[in-house]
């Protein structure tokens, strides 16, 4: 639904699993990321994260539900 919104306002979007490599994600170039949500919680063990490296790209990263919570617990 999120890439549906972002592809209706006429932007490129690509979707790809939080586990995707960091290089694959620097190989798109992407101008800006989304962190969707999900079922998980980030009080769990091993609840999934995102790449760390993708805080340093130098795009905007939008958190969504799940995504806001991983960033908040990621970058504190």
């Amino acid at each position: 639904l999120i890439a549906r919104r972002v592809r209706e306002a006429g932007v490129y979007a690509v979707l790809k699993p939080f586990n995707t490599p960091i290089s694959d994600i620097r190989a798109l170039a992407p101008k800006a990321i989304i962190l969707s949500g999900g079922p998980a919680s980030v009080t769990e063990e091993n609840s999934p994260r995102a790449p760390m490296e993708v805080f340093d790209m130098g795009v905007p990263v939008l958190g969504i539900c799940y995504g806001l919570q991983t960033m908040c617990a990621q970058l504190g």
